[in-house]
């Protein structure tokens, strides 16, 4: 397999995209009938050696759309109490402008065309994401709409386990099982399990012998990205 060696610059690295984990608590697994009760967003960067890190957390509660099911059983898990008095909910359409804002500032900053959801079994995060999406008429998602990085692939790949909390600990680093299932704390820690396999990867690319160089570059993928987005904005009736 060819090794490549990327550019210190996030719109190089994955082909314009600009990777932002989500994650998200619900009332239960299906995205058109369950409540949306939380939802966490980091975006990734990149540093002036190459590696990735993980931008600002933004996160909020959501209130359950009406007649959204939840079911207990998700609440014993998760924590979450959709009718405590201080836990400052968002209406849908509030929560994703809050979410998508600092993203789409991001993209503009780093020369990005889009964002790929990254999450650990990212299409339920997606999933979850393009229903509240639907719903509010929300008509500028900066997300790809089915395109995603998933650490549960990731994890596996690089560390044999494909259980969040067994990859983080494998990693080397730490994991809280009595914060885990907030929105946040998933979130933060699914991003730097996927920092650190992709920075762990561009160490071991960087010292191979035979590596090339990309050659390909987000101002050469620019009119394609944007042909790319245009497409998608219009599927999406943007």
């Amino acid at each position: 397999m060819k090794l490549i060696r990327f550019s210190s610059a996030i719109a190089e690295r994955f082909r314009g995209f600009l990777p932002v984990v989500v994650d998200v608590e619900t009332g239960g697994f299906d995205a058109e009938r369950d409540a949306l009760l939380e939802i966490a967003a980091v975006p990734i960067v990149m540093n002036a050696s190459g590696e990735v890190i993980r931008a600002e957390t933004v996160s909020t509660h959501v209130v359950p759309f009406p007649g959204s099911n939840i079911d207990p059983r998700a609440l014993e898990i998760t924590g979450i109490d959709p009718t405590h008095p201080f836990r400052a909910a968002l209406e849908e359409r509030e929560a994703l402008d809050l979410i998508f804002r600092p993203i789409r500032t991001l993209m503009k900053q780093t020369g990005c065309t889009r964002a790929v959801l990254v999450g650990h079994n990212a299409h339920f995060d997606l999933g979850f994401l393009n229903a509240a999406i639907r719903r509010s008429g929300h008509k500028r998602s900066p997300f790809h709409p089915f395109s995603c990085l998933d650490t549960v692939s990731l994890g596996g790949l690089a560390l044999g386990q494909t259980v969040l909390s067994k990859a983080v600990f494998t990693s080397g680093m730490p994991w809280n099982s009595d914060e885990a299932h907030s929105a946040v704390y998933d979130t933060e820690r699914t991003a730097d399990l996927f920092c650190a396999i992709i920075n762990q990867w561009k160490t071991f690319v960087d010292a191979a012998p035979n590596a090339s160089t990309a050659v390909t570059n987000g101002a050469a993928n620019s009119e394609d990205d944007s042909a790319l987005a245009a497409v998608l904005d219009a599927e999406n009736g943007n």
